[in-house]
């Protein structure tokens, strides 16, 4: 059998792949959670064979878990569920010790393969995030937060981040949603290589961005 934790901050999107898998041969849903931290904890005491893990999360984001739960338990297999595809993302997510990476509208049989390869320690990625891979690969790779690198929807979130603000506040400033604010704020800290909130508040202030 193999074991699987679900971490996602969605009730309805974690009882959805419950269903999706539950009845699924070989595979036992250990248990489930709802942010980063929780997801930590669960890992260690579920000690699953698998992790579906949302890339944008409250607290942590899916490539700090990630990083986290590889170093402590190596033979933990992460399979990252996200609807982006952020050229950023995907390389940080594999830096990190990603398993698989892909995107929310797979289909139930695909997702079903993508467990049992990754279980097996084959890699799984959707083709758009491949192809991100391979391009990243074969460009020159930027090791420096480059401000410039941000849209300018992810320079305000930025700006309003460094005050202080809740990613509600934030998007009742934009008139936005505030999972559009959750996505933005994991994209900055992707490509700003930075693993939180606090992170991306004191770079904004050192560049002169807040």
């Amino acid at each position: 059998m193999i074991r699987i934790l679900i971490v996602d901050d969605h009730a309805i999107v974690r009882e959805g792949l419950r269903l999706l898998l539950e009845d699924e041969p070989g595979l036992e849903i250990v248990g489930d959670a709802a942010d980063g931290e929780e997801a930590l904890q669960k890992a260690q005491t579920l000690t699953p064979d698998v992790i579906l893990l949302d890339l944008v999360l409250p607290d942590l984001n899916g490539i700090e878990v990630t990083r986290r739960v590889r170093a402590a338990q190596p033979e933990c297999r992460i399979l990252l569920l996200t609807s982006f595809a952020e050229d950023t993302n995907v390389v940080a997510a594999m830096q990190a010790g990603a398993a698989g990476y892909l995107l929310k509208d797979i289909l139930r049989a695909d997702l079903v393969t993508a467990i049992q390869k990754v279980a097996r320690g084959e890699p799984a990625l959707h083709p758009e995030a491949q192809r991100k891979l391979i391009q990243h690969v074969t460009q020159p790779p930027t090791t420096q937060p480059d401000p410039n690198t941000l849209t300018e929807r992810e320079r305000d979130i930025l700006r309003l981040l460094a005050q202080g603000l809740s990613n509600k506040q934030i998007a009742g400033q934009l008139h936005i949603t505030e999972g559009t604010v959750k996505g933005h704020v994991s994209n900055i800290l992707a490509k700003l290589h930075l693993e939180d909130r606090t992170q991306a508040a004191v770079y904004a202030v050192k560049q002169g961005l807040a």
